[in-house]
């Protein structure tokens, strides 16, 4: 099920604060049947996490409805990489050189996709991502020798810890980058995010409930 109420209820906040962000639904993990009535309230802005479950899903959607945009907000294998180029429209995890080598072999087929590199803002171990003190030199191989446009950075503040002080981190490093775009705020602290102005704002348990 989508909630519809809670979709309209943050995008009133939005507006309160006169934040442009846009939410994405996450709808790993959850049915097709819940995209669908998500399409019907009017909702076009989707992330998924695996290649293989968002093409079951998306394929015929986004042939039948050119206006849907679809999101990829988890790790990608670089043998995945050509398929979810014909998939998605919005990368936010470009984490390694390894899926940055992958990705500019296909120079005429990423022109209009966007780009966001995932940092690792906390420095954990089981997290993937680029860390903080290493974002410089990563985006200008992006830049020289990748030929890869990035619009902005992504980060998933540590569970436990203040999201706005990392959140924070993350914009600075943006600014210090000539980078303006950030992909902040997820169900539990989306709220902590808006005051950053992210782009974008990644919502899936707030929206479509606990996953299946």
């Amino acid at each position: 099920m989508f909630n519809i109420e809670k979709f309209n209820e943050i995008r009133e906040i939005l507006k309160k604060h006169s934040n442009t962000a846009k939410i994405v639904a996450i709808s790993k993990n959850h049915p097709v049947e819940s995209v669908l009535e998500a399409i019907n309230y009017g909702v076009h802005i989707f992330g998924e996490n695996r290649v293989q479950e968002a093409k079951a899903k998306f394929l015929k959607i986004k042939q039948e409805n050119p206006k849907i945009e679809l999101h990829l907000t988890g790790p990608l294998q670089s043998n995945k990489v050509k398929d979810a180029i014909s998939l998605f429209d919005v990368f936010h995890t470009i984490d390694r050189e390894k899926i940055a080598k992958e990705f500019s072999k296909y120079q005429d087929l990423i022109i209009k996709k966007k780009f966001f590199v995932q940092i690792n803002i906390g420095k954990e171990k089981t997290k993937s991502g680029i860390l903080p003190e290493e974002v410089r030199d990563f985006l200008l191989f992006l830049k020289n020798e990748m030929n890869l446009k990035i619009q902005g950075l992504m980060c998933i503040p540590p569970v436990g810890e203040d999201p706005k002080y990392h959140f924070n981190q993350l914009q600075i490093l943006a600014k210090e980058n000539n980078l303006t775009e950030l992909s902040i705020g997820m169900s539990g602290d989306y709220k902590e995010a808006l005051p950053f102005k992210p782009s974008y704002i990644r919502l899936g348990t707030i929206l479509f409930g606990e996953r299946n």
